[in-house]
Parts: C-alpha cells; sequence; structure tokens
C-alpha cells in the first residue's frame, strides 16, 4: 500500500495520475497548504522542504534505519512508481532518457515557470508590468518549445505516453491564467486533448478537488506566498 501526502495541485495530480495509471493501491493523505499543514512535524519527516507530495510505500526498498520507505519530490516519485510498475518508461535506453529530458524540462522549467506566471498574474498583491510581462513571455516560449517538439512526435518524448506527458500535463490545465491562447499551440493542444480524455487522467485530477478552496483567503496566501516566518536562520 502506498500512502499519499498531497493536495490538488499541478505537483499532486502528477502523482494522483500515475497512481490511476498505474491501478497501485493507495491512500491519499490531505496536506492542507492554504492551512500550514505542509510545516508539520510529522509531514517534515518525509518531505523536509516542506513540499507536497510525498509518499510512503509499505512494500518499498527496505531502508537502513529500519524506517518505511518514503519519498518526496514528484519527479523522483514518478520515475520511482514507472520502475516499480514497469510502466511509462522506455526500457529502451535512447527513449528512457529521452523521457527524463524530458521530466527535467518539466521539472527546472515549465513547471517553475509557469507557476510564477500564474502567481504574478492571478495572486500577486499588486500588479508589477514587469513580472506578469516576463513570466507571461516565458510561459509562451515553452509552450512553443512543446509545440514544436509535439509536432515531430505524440508524446513529449517520443511516440509512447510517459511520465513526463503525466508531469508536464497537469502544468497545462490553468493556460488561461498563465496568459496562454491554446490555439496558438495547435500541437500542443491536440496532446493536452488527448491526455486529458484518459479515464486515469481524469479521475487524477479530482483526486482531493473537492477538499481545495475555489479562492485563496488572505492567511492562506500567507501561508502559502509569504512564508519567511517559518524559514530557520
Amino acid at each position: 500500500m502506498i500512502d499519499v501526502y498531497s493536495w490538488a495541485t499541478p505537483n499532486g495530480h502528477k502523482v494522483h495520475i500515475m497512481l490511476e495509471e498505474t491501478g497501485l493501491a493507495y491512500r491519499v493523505h490531505p496536506v492542507d497548504i492554504g492551512a500550514g499543514d505542509q510545516f508539520k512535524p510529522d509531514f517534515l519527516a518525509i518531505s523536509p522542504n516542506n513540499k507536497i507530495p510525498a509518499i510512503v510505500d509499505s512494500e518499498g526498498p527496505k531502508r537502513a534505519d529500519g524506517q518505511p520507505f518514503s519519498l518526496f519530490e514528484s519527479g523522483a516519485i514518478l520515475i520511482y512508481l514507472a520502475e516499480k510498475t514497469g510502466r511509462f518508461l522506455p526500457a529502451d535506453p535512447a527513449e528512457r532518457y529521452a523521457t527524463f529530458q524530458w521530466l527535467m524540462f518539466q521539472m527546472g522549467g515549465l513547471g517553475p515557470m509557469l507557476g510564477q506566471a500564474h502567481h504574478f498574474r492571478i495572486y500577486a498583491p499588486e500588479q508589477i508590468d514587469y513580472a506578469v510581462t516576463r513570466y507571461t513571455n516565458e510561459a509562451k516560449r515553452l509552450y512553443g518549445v512543446m509545440d514544436a517538439q509535439l509536432a515531430r512526435t505524440a508524446y513529449l518524448a517520443g511516440n509512447q505516453y510517459t511520465i513526463a506527458d503525466i508531469a508536464a500535463f497537469p502544468w497545462t490545465r490553468s493556460w488561461q491564467n498563465q496568459g496562454i491562447d491554446l490555439d496558438a499551440f495547435p500541437h500542443v493542444k491536440r496532446w493536452h486533448e488527448e491526455v486529458a480524455a484518459r479515464p486515469a487522467v481524469q479521475r487524477g485530477v479530482e483526486v482531493l478537488a473537492s477538499a481545495r478552496k475555489p479562492l485563496m483567503d488572505e492567511k492562506a496566501k500567507e501561508v502559502l506566498f509569504g512564508a519567511t516566518q517559518y524559514a530557520k536562520h
């Protein structure tokens, strides 16, 4: 059994979708990041960077300290679950590293930059033109990178659906809030609609969705975006 500590965010959705795609048995433990649950000691014990998601696998590798196997960082979790099940990560070395390449593209670029675009366009307490322009333009550039790749291949890493697609898709669900016209990226649109139609993806994005408030109050914004009070110097 896999215990998932998560919330209904793009990074959470990645793992929810992967678990639904693989059919692994799992239990969800909500970590309300607007209420500060990510700073609780029990969660920090498995996710020291106070970020969701994290997992504990009772049937995972044996740890030297005898504690149950736990893992944080959504990209690492996707690789682990792919290797555990033998799914969504090609065995062919060239295809495997192409998948890692596009997974890292999401982890290092697509997620952080789309997150910044979303933040400065929607959540920032004041509109900073420089920030909005910078991150909106970067969002458009990254969608352009994906569009060029998807003009050549069915999926991001090639002609197989992989963890690279599972990682990227949740970040493209809020394209409107990122300042994107999806019609301007027809190959991304084709891919997005195809991935969104998968039953496991539809189930995955519904995990914890009913628990998440549609609008954050000022206290939740402070916890999420102004959490310097939790830093230790």
